[in-house]
């Protein structure tokens, strides 16, 4: 009698942080594959939204590829002004031809603006559309400590599972 072959998960992390944006070269604030009219952008190579660029790295470091930097980094001009829901789109492909499938992904994020809760489950469908996997998330604050108590910018850290096909 064999026995059956047994599917151990693999977790990654991926921790993402953007400073706002320069008021004199605003941007448009991409937030959880989002746009949010009338908010103030990130500065970043791509969108700068550091929801789904954390989801991304989670991913890669689950698999044991590489991170963000690897394979959308400065160097890759054409990754210039990128969505982060093509980057996480691009992510998962990359992770599942590299032999592994996606259990999920979990992002949290550290703001004092914008205000998410009314957005929330817009944000996990589209990027689990974009995963082909369930995203969820969340979104606290600092109680004013630190640079993004201070309004100065968003982080985000994520934790992916993968498993091997």
């Amino acid at each position: 009698m064999s026995e059956a072959k047994m599917i151990l998960p693999r977790t990654g992390i991926g921790l993402d942080v953007h400073a706002y944006a320069s008021p004199d070269l605003p941007r448009p604030l991409w937030l959880g594959g989002l746009f949010w009219e009338g908010e103030r952008g990130l500065a970043g190579h791509s969108d700068g939204d550091p929801v789904a660029h954390a989801a991304a790295d989670a991913l890669f470091s689950a698999a044991g590829i590489g991170d963000l930097g690897t394979h959308f980094g400065t160097d890759r001009p054409e990754f210039a002004g990128a969505s982060g829901v093509t980057l996480l789109t691009e992510a998962a492909r990359i992770v599942r031809a590299a032999g592994f499938e996606i259990g999920n992904v979990a992002v949290q994020f550290v703001a004092t603006r914008p205000k998410f809760g009314q957005r929330r489950e817009e944000s996990q469908r589209v990027l689990s559309e974009a995963a082909g996997a369930p995203v969820s998330v969340t979104a606290t604050t600092s109680d004013g400590l630190g640079f993004t108590g201070r309004g100065e910018g968003i982080a985000a850290v994520a934790t992916a599972l993968v498993y091997a096909r």
